[in-house]
Order: structure tokens, then C-alpha cells, then sequence
């Protein structure tokens, strides 16, 4: 289990090991010799704010993940790295006036200084002459969030899924131009292998980090052809950001509402040297493969018909975002999108970290060889007995225990990691019966 996990799993029961051919007992496991009678598991969740160390295992995995596809390694061949590769980023709209902080030249500018600056229609100065430090508060709070489009903030997110899918259909579309092919023959020409990962900016809406990488018709062990370069792909980028757009339904008297890509559009080479390399794209798209809403503010869990906001710290701005999500999900002209069941994700209900199936390993893949070297290990130790595993029958039995902490298991991660025991005791029992 990770260190200092913060929500282990309990789980009771026994490994059996029994030789086929006569049934006698070879090795046996069992949680009755351990503390407490369970055994403690990890979580695997990747949300960082729910548990760091199994967050931290997720990030390493993802870094992993999205470095073995500009390199090599992890069964992708070195080859790669002569493949033209694109690190993009594809942002949100804008839905009004934000804190921001802005550096030129090494020096903190000011927010949002305008002379003569306009009055907004309650009141309020559209003007802010602070230089923000990068924890202030307020950054990524509306300026007036009266006059902010919280509507066309929750829309945006609940249709970023379908946007993205529009990009990247829409992006092979511009390949195959480019290369004279009709797009049903792009395949035996060209592949395009991706991986992304979504981020919420501190206003509350989500953009993406994609790593576009293009291919032979067998991936990355062949290369694309001669004209499939990285200006083609950039190319094809840009038209295809301009292209496509997602129509949200109207409802409440308004008009459908057509939604595309925000005018910032990011596209830089990756290198293996210089200012963006593998292990800048790796790090920075694994760092954010453990992070959701609650960076912006908000919540961690789904928010259920019982529970009331007033309960929990919120951010005005974030409280504002939820409550849009929950009034526009009562609205059967949007329930579709389900934006009530995803509130504490502020509208969004796609996938946070997403890869072409030939970009590269996958997690699972990992998490399998991971867990062979604890295997090996236990057996090199003398944990675990060495067995012919075609002459061995396994039969396990588990059961859930529970999660979480008691106070004594509390004290002991305090004592083993230096930290402080910080919030209430949490510990879940397994229903009787």
C-alpha cells in the first residue's frame, strides 16, 4: 500500500496454493495474522485532494504513459522520437471579465487597468489595477459576476467532450486533405495518435493539454509518410479549431447556443531539447491527470438531491457555477447533459486523461508489471513460495471490511510520516448480514 494512503481499502479473507496434481496445501495467506484481522489496500483513486499518495502513483504512471510515446520504451520503439509531434493546448471562450495575473518580462502587470474604464450595468468599474499575487483568492472571480455568463460557462463544460471528439474527427479530415487521400483511406496511409488531459482553469472552465503525434498505418513502429510533417499538423490544428462547434438545445425561452474553441490556440514542437522537451510535456500533462473542479474551488464528490451548499465552503464564484448546473439540469430540454449530476464538476462529465489506443503502453499495462516486480519481490524474499504456475490452482476469498482510518491508524501514519492528524476520524465498516 502507498505510503500514508489517506482512505485504504479493508479487505478480509485468505490466498490459497494447491498442487493440481495431488491437492495438497502449498502456501496459504490469510488477513487473520494481520492488524485488526484486514488487510489495508489502496484506494487507486487520482484525485490528489482525496488521497496524495495514490494520486501521486496515478501521476507517475500517466508520466510514464506519456513519455514512452515521444521516446520510446514501455514497448513503443525508439523510432518515435523521429515522428513530428505537437504539444496543443485547446482553450475555453471567454464568459466575461476575470482576475488574472499576467507577467511581461519577468515583472507582474498590472490586472485589468483601463482608463476610463466602463461602468457595467450594475454598478460596478470594469477596471482592476492590482498586481495579483499567484495565490490570491480572487483570481479567476469575475470582475462583475453579475454580468458573467454563468450559463455559458456550465455549457461549455458539459459540451467539451463532444467538442474535442468534433477536433479530433475533424483534424484527420484535414490530414487526409492535405496528404490527397479520401479520408476512408487515411488509415492505410496515416495514423493519428494522441494523448490529452483536461485542466479547469481558475474561472471555472475546462481546457485541454493533447499531446498529436503522427504515425505510420501500424503506428509508432512505422513511420508516417513524407508528407505528413509537423507544419501539416499544425496546419491541420488550426483549421480544425476554427471548424468545429457544439450547439447546446434552447431552453427557457433562449435560443440554441452554438459553442466553440476560445481564440487562444497554443501549438509548440516537442524536442528532445530546448524549452519544451518529452519530460516537460510528460511532467506537465501528469500533473493535472490528478487534479478536477476542486482546484477552482469547488467540490470533490457528487453533490446529491439532500445535500445543501450551505454546508460547505465555497467560493462565491464556484457556489455561483454549481447552482447554475443544478437549475439548468431540472430543465428537460438539458437533460441530456446531465449538468446536475455533474455540478461538482461544474457541467463536465468526460474523461480526465484520455489516449489513442496505439499512442503508447497503457495504465493497465503498468499497473500489471507493477505488480509482477512485487511478485517477484515477495518470492526473492521468501514471502512467497516459487511455483510452476501451470501446476498450481489459486483460490482466493475476499471480502469487504470497510475503509478509512480508525484514530490508532490515524496516530501511526502521523508518527510514520511526520505530518499532523488534521480533520475528523473517518473509518467505514462493512454492513453486517
Amino acid at each position: 500500500m502507498p505510503a500514508a494512503a489517506a482512505n485504504p481499502i479493508h479487505l478480509r479473507g485468505k490466498v490459497e496454493h494447491y498442487d493440481r496434481a495431488t491437492g495438497a496445501l502449498l502456501h496459504r495467506y490469510t488477513t487473520k495474522h494481520e492488524p485488526d484481522g484486514v488487510l489495508r489496500v489502496p484506494c487507486k483513486t487520482r484525485r490528489a485532494s482525496r488521497c496524495p499518495a495514490c494520486a501521486e502513483t496515478y501521476r507517475a504512471d500517466t508520466y510514464q504513459l506519456i513519455r514512452a510515446g515521444l521516446i520510446g520504451g514501455k514497448g513503443v520503439p525508439e523510432t518515435v522520437t523521429t515522428h513530428p509531434a505537437l504539444f496543443v493546448t485547446l482553450t475555453a471562450p471567454s464568459f466575461g471579465t476575470v482576475h488574472s495575473r499576467r507577467e511581461h518580462g519577468g515583472k507582474v502587470q498590472p490586472c485589468h487597468a483601463r482608463r476610463n474604464a466602463d461602468t457595467c450595468p450594475h454598478g460596478r468599474v470594469m477596471s482592476c489595477t492590482e498586481r495579483h499575487h499567484k495565490d490570491d483568492p480572487r483570481l479567476g472571480e469575475p470582475l462583475c459576476p453579475d454580468c458573467y455568463d454563468y450559463t455559458g460557462s456550465v455549457l461549455f463544460n458539459a459540451l467539451a467532450p463532444l467538442l474535442w471528439k468534433r477536433f479530433a474527427d475533424s483534424l484527420r479530415r484535414a490530414l487526409a486533405k492535405a496528404g490527397g487521400l479520401a479520408l476512408k483511406d487515411l488509415p492505410c496511409h496515416l495514423r493519428l495518435s494522441f494523448a490529452k488531459v483536461a485542466e479547469y482553469q481558475r474561472r471555472g472552465v475546462v481546457h485541454f493539454h493533447t499531446v498529436l503525434r503522427l504515425d505510420g498505418p501500424d503506428g509508432p513502429a512505422t513511420p508516417p509518410p513524407a508528407w505528413a510533417t509537423a507544419d501539416a499538423l499544425t496546419g491541420a490544428v488550426q483549421h480544425a479549431t476554427r471548424a468545429v462547434s457544439a450547439t447546446a438545445p434552447a431552453h427557457e425561452g433562449q435560443p440554441a447556443r452554438v459553442l466553440r474553441w476560445g481564440a487562444q490556440l497554443d501549438i509548440r514542437p516537442i524536442t528532445l531539447i530546448g524549452d519544451l522537451t518529452e519530460q516537460a510535456v510528460a511532467g506537465y500533462i501528469a500533473k493535472y491527470a490528478t487534479k478536477a473542479a476542486e482546484c477552482v474551488g469547488t467540490l470533490d464528490r457528487r453533490i446529491h438531491h439532500l445535500d445543501t451548499l450551505d454546508a460547505f465552503t465555497l467560493r462565491d464564484h464556484a457556489r455561483r457555477l454549481i447552482t447554475t448546473c443544478l437549475s439548468l439540469g431540472a430543465l428537460p430540454e438539458l437533460a441530456e447533459l446531465r449538468l446536475a449530476e455533474w455540478a461538482h464538476m461544474l457541467g463536465f462529465c468526460g474523461h480526465f486523461s484520455t489516449r489513442s489506443r496505439r499512442y503508447s503502453t497503457t495504465l493497465g499495462e503498468l499497473r500489471t508489471a507493477r505488480e509482477q516486480h512485487a511478485r517477484d519481490n515477495d518470492i526473492i524474499t521468501g514471502r512467497l513460495p516459487l511455483f510452476e504456475e501451470d501446476t498450481v490452482l489459486v483460490i482466493s476469498e475476499w471480502e469487504y471490511a470497510g475503509k478509512g482510518h480508525s484514530l490508532g491508524d490515524q496516530l501511526l501514519v502521523a508518527a510514520l510520516t511526520g505530518t499532523s492528524l488534521a480533520g475528523p476520524t473517518y473509518l467505514e465498516a462493512a454492513p453486517h448480514g
